[in-house]
């Protein structure tokens, strides 16, 4: 048998040594299937040993590669490499000088990744990575060999102050932008989230209904809310809906963190808008107001809240009133609310009115207190002279201090009998000290007329009754050509013209008067409204002389006029005599 092996092999080296055309052939064949790979390519191998923290790699060649076992490992996770296994490799060169081919397993890694992340991109479908780095900027993603970009702003869908937690930690990412020729990869972790969170969102929001009880953690808090967070979708708790009570800020019931219990009070789909409320859990204070809080009945409130139109007074929690600015004091009306309440303490109230439907009271603070406009008709009914300092002067007249911050009105018309207002008033300045008449007084309108003329008795009561036909007696003040102005009895002027100075033209001259003659006239019109009269010397001497004919005879019996004249002249001086 041996000796048979022996002969087979001596053929066979024979056939070698000096080989026929045909195996020349088969050779050269062999020669080409076995025949180095490209370099620049990745290739398979085989790994045949591990030696050294160095994994033997045969790849086909007439020398093995050596990889170090780093290269088969993921970033923070310890290497996956046996004996036999078959891997992918990138051939740099066929042979270094040592005789070994030389390999890269993160090389082939990266090829392998930049055409399955290509396709990944094509698809907008995620990829998994491990960030383990950090440079300016954002962190250093490995996806699976190849390396890319994550932005700061692209971790999460919240700042992060921290990304310790995530490093070295698989994630998955959406791939934002590739240049396989520049070697770029920019990635995002928030818009994986954020789909994420939307799913969980939509899916959340359709399980929710209005009405519903819920409980839920205060995630933020503004100046006009809470939002809570349901346990992935967050809803908004207006401040009006924390509590029945006035809220000034959400901070004065709740804190970040704390868990609420709140109702579902609109839920809107399209924009996944929650609106919530605790109030709501709340019996409703309201219920009952109306006969709890008649109109008239007086109670004691805190002020929760001051404005410039008011301030808001809480009758019981929940329940608040409005003490409008007029309706604060009785006599300070342009004054500030901050200046006469303050917020947290107590004052009495009237209620004036309640408005169950609008939620609304109206509360009044001066109404409890005595008033001092009817006070002042008490101790001052019209009449009354009083005495005070003039306050203002204005268009319409004059503003007198008659009591405790209570000021009286003298109107224009009222200051003189004689003057016209708008001059009797320049005899005023302010702070002077006057008396005036109390004229009227209303108490709702909260005004006093006052009058500083009444105090004298009315120049046309002093000249008598005047009417029309009546004869009066005037003392001539001047002389002119128009004709003469007299003075009645009180102190009432009037003015008698040229023409109605004598019946007879010869002596309508107005020289025939001086100024202290008495003269008696006929009144031929008289307004008093306007204070007007107008007295006539003529009209005086021709109602006599028809009173004369009248008595003493007519022109029929053959009188003169001259003769009834003189007889009714002699009759009259005859009585005057008596």
């Amino acid at each position: 048998m041996a000796r048979h092996q022996n002969s087979v092999t001596k053929v066979r080296d024979e056939s070698i040594s000096s080989p026929s055309r045909e195996d020349f052939a088969a050779m050269l064949e062999e020669s080409f299937v076995t025949q180095s790979p490209a370099e620049g390519s990745v290739i398979k191998g085989r790994v045949v040993s591990i030696e050294n923290d160095f994994a033997v790699i045969d790849v086909g060649l007439k020398t093995e590669g050596r990889i170090s076992l780093k290269e088969f490992a993921m970033p923070g996770m310890a290497p996956k490499v046996a004996v036999g296994d078959e891997v992918e490799v990138y051939l740099e060169r066929v042979e270094n000088a040592m005789g070994e081919a030389v390999l890269s397993r993160d090389k082939a890694r990266r090829e392998e990744s930049w055409v399955r992340l290509e396709k990944a991109f094509n698809d907008q479908a995620r990829v998994q990575g491990v960030i383990f780095g950090r440079v300016k900027g954002g962190f250093t993603v490995d996806l699976d060999g190849a390396v890319a970009f994550l932005p700061g702003s692209q971790v999460d869908v919240r700042p992060m102050r921290d990304v310790g937690p995530l490093m070295n930690q698989p994630q998955m990412f959406q791939i934002l932008k590739m240049d396989r020729r520049r070697g770029n990869i920019v990635v995002s972790r928030r818009a994986v989230l954020e789909e994420r969170r939307a799913e969980e969102r939509s899916s959340l929001v359709a399980s929710l209904q209005e009405k519903q009880v819920v409980e839920g953690v205060v995630k933020n808090i503004t100046d006009y809310g809470a939002f809570v967070d349901l346990g992935g979708v967050d809803g908004l708790l207006h401040v009006t809906d924390i509590a029945w009570r006035r809220v000034s800020h959400p901070t004065e019931v709740l804190t970040v963190g704390q868990t609420v219990t709140v109702q579902i009070i609109k839920i809107n789909h399209e924009t996944q808008r929650i609106s919530l409320g605790m109030k709501q859990l709340q019996t409703d204070p309201w219920e009952g107001v109306a006969a709890k809080y008649p109109p008239n009945s007086r109670f004691k409130g805190k002020v929760t809240n001051v404005t410039d139109y008011g301030a808001f007074v809480e009758l019981e929690p929940g329940v608040e009133g409005l003490v409008h600015v007029s309706e604060m004091s009785w006599v300070k009306k342009n004054v500030a609310p901050s200046k006469i309440v303050a917020p947290g303490t107590e004052v009495d109230v009237q209620v004036l009115e309640v408005d169950s439907n609008k939620r609304r009271i109206s509360l009044g603070l001066k109404q409890t207190q005595e008033n001092p406009w009817q006070q002042f008709i008490q101790d001052h009914p019209v009449g009354t002279i009083v005495e005070g300092e003039v306050k203002s002067i204005t268009e319409f007249g004059l503003f007198v201090g008659v009591a405790d911050e209570i000021d009286g009105m003298v109107h224009l018309s009222d200051l003189s009998w004689e003057k016209p207002g708008d001059q009797a008033v320049a005899d005023y300045q302010k702070g002077q000290k006057v008396r005036a008449k109390v004229l009227d007084v209303d108490i709702e309108k909260e005004r006093i007329s006052l009058g500083i003329k009444q105090l004298d008795q009315d120049p046309i009561e002093k000249a008598g009754p005047l009417r029309k036909g009546a004869v009066v007696t005037v003392v001539v003040t001047e002389v002119n050509d128009g004709g003469v102005e007299v003075q009645l009895d009180g102190g009432m002027r009037s003015f008698i013209r040229r023409s109605d100075l004598a019946r007879d033209r010869a002596d309508q001259r107005p020289e025939r008067f001086g100024v202290g003659d008495k003269i008696d006239a006929l009144v031929t019109a008289f307004d008093k409204a306007s204070r007007k009269v107008n007295l006539s010397i003529k009209a005086r001497e021709i109602s006599e002389e028809k009173e004369a004919v009248a008595q003493y005879g007519s022109s029929d019996a053959g009188a003169s006029l001259g003769d009834i004249l003189g007889a009714a002249l002699r009759k009259r001086q005859t009585g005057d005599e008596e």
